[in-house]
């Protein structure tokens, strides 16, 4: 995961772009209410936000110890 640490332009460029197109899919979703079809756009929304989230946070992790 030492790309997106390495390359910040990149990594906030990909993150904006999640995130817009996570908030449109919400909308969208939103907009279909009483349909299925509605939840499933929100849902997959949903998993784009979360993803600019994780990619947002890579940088910021601490190498994991071993327990020896």
């Amino acid at each position: 995961m030492e790309f997106w640490k390495e390359h910040a332009k990149l990594r906030m460029v990909f993150i904006a772009i999640l995130f817009v197109a996570g908030i449109v899919a919400v909308i969208g979703g939103w907009r279909l209410t009483g349909r299925l079809s509605g939840l499933g756009i929100m849902i997959v929304g949903v998993g784009l936000l979360v993803a600019a989230l994780w990619i947002y946070n890579i940088p910021f992790e601490r190498p994991h110890k071993k327990k020896s």
